[in-house]
C-alpha cells in the first residue's frame, strides 16, 4: 500500500477510534455524537473545505516553487526522513503557536479564527472548523517549506497524518489524565479549557502538539475542574442554526460572517469581547490550588 492510499486510511481510522473512546469514556457526558453543527463540520468543513483548500493549496506551492526553483537545491534531501518529519513538525508547531496567539490578540485575525471557538461542544470533529482564510494561511505556510526545502514526498503526508489525528485527539470529549506528560505533549485535558467560556481562560493553552510552548512563555492552564461552559466569549451571535436549513446554509454563513462590517467604535478588540485573563503569576497559582501535578511548579 503506497503512502498516498495509506494516508487518509490512517486518518480515518483515528477518526472512528477518537470517536469510539469518546462514548466508552467521554469527559463530559452530556455531549451527543450528533450535536448541533455535526453535518456543517463533517460535510462541508472537513471533506469539502479540506479537498477545495487541499487544491488551492498545492497550486499556490508549485507556483512558488517555479517561480523560485527552491525544491532544486534539495537542502534537506539528505537527511533522514525521520529527521525531515521531526524539523517541520517541531518548527511549524512553534509557528503556529505564535500565530495562535496573534489571532486571539489581532481583531481582524480574530475574525478568521472566531469559527474555531463558535462550538457549544468540543469534541474530536470541532478543530475541522475553522474559516478557510485561516487554513489557507496556516497550512501553506506549513507545507510549502517541505516542497520548497526538498523533503521527500512521504513526509508531506506522514506529517498530514499526525496533524490530523491529534488535532482530532486535543478536541476529543476523551477523559485524559496525561499527568506529567502534559508538560510535553499538548492533549484534552488542556486544550478544552482553551475552548472554555469560563472567566479569564481565553489568554492560555494555545499549544497544539508540543504543550512545552504553553509552560515556556507562560500561558499554561490546567486546573483540576471543568469547564463550565463551551464558545464564544460573551455569548455575541453567530450564525448556526442546526436543522436542515443549518446543514444547508450555515456554512456559508459562517464564512461570509467573518468580512461582517461593524461601525469602528463597535469593533471590540477580543480582549474587549470577554473579561480581562487573569496574568500568568495568577493562573499558576490557581492552577497550583486546584492541581497537585502543578504545584512545585507554580512555586518555582
Amino acid at each position: 500500500m503506497t503512502a498516498a492510499v495509506l494516508s487518509p486510511v490512517l486518518i480515518v481510522a483515528s477518526a472512528v477510534a477518537i470517536a469510539a473512546l469518546e462514548r466508552w469514556r467521554p469527559y463530559e457526558p452530556r455531549q451527543r455524537l450528533f450535536r448541533v453543527g455535526f453535518f456543517t463540520d463533517f460535510f462541508w468543513y472537513t471533506l469539502v473545505q479540506s479537498y477545495v483548500l487541499g487544491l488551492v493549496i498545492a497550486w499556490l506551492i508549485v507556483v512558488i516553487d517555479r517561480t523560485t526553483g527552491l525544491s532544486r537545491l534539495h537542502l534537506v534531501s539528505a537527511w533522514p526522513i525521520p529527521l525531515q518529519l521531526a524539523f517541520f513538525w517541531v518548527t511549524h508547531d512553534f509557528y503556529i503557536y505564535w500565530f495562535h496567539r496573534l489571532q486571539h490578540a489581532s481583531p481582524i485575525l480574530w475574525r478568521t479564527h472566531e469559527a474555531h471557538h463558535s462550538g457549544r461542544d468540543v469534541d474530536w470533529l470541532s478543530g475541522s472548523r475553522s474559516h478557510p482564510l485561516e487554513i489557507l494561511i496556516n497550512q501553506t505556510i506549513e507545507y510549502a517549506p517541505i516542497v520548497l526545502l526538498g523533503a521527500a514526498p512521504e513526509v508531506p503526508l506522514m506529517k498530514g497524518v499526525l496533524d490530523a489525528a491529534w488535532g482530532m485527539y486535543i478536541h476529543s470529549n476523551i477523559d485524559v489524565r496525561a499527568g506529567v506528560l502534559q508538560y510535553f505533549f499538548n492533549g484534552p485535558e488542556m486544550h478544552r479549557w482553551h475552548h472554555a467560556r469560563d472567566h479569564g481562560t481565553r489568554e492560555y493553552n494555545f499549544s497544539t502538539k508540543i504543550a512545552v510552548w504553553d509552560w515556556l512563555f507562560g500561558t499554561a492552564y490546567l486546573p483540576r475542574s471543568k469547564p463550565r461552559a463551551y464558545g464564544l466569549w460573551g455569548e455575541p451571535f453567530f450564525p448556526e442554526r442546526g436543522g436542515w436549513r443549518g446543514a444547508l446554509f450555515d456554512y456559508f454563513a459562517q464564512l461570509v460572517w467573518a468580512f461582517r462590517w461593524r461601525p469602528r467604535e463597535a469593533a471590540a478588540s477580543p480582549d474587549e469581547r470577554s473579561p480581562k485573563a487573569p496574568s500568568p503569576t495568577d493562573a499558576a497559582r490557581l492552577a497550583s490550588e486546584h492541581h497537585p501535578v502543578l504545584h512545585v511548579n507554580a512555586n518555582r
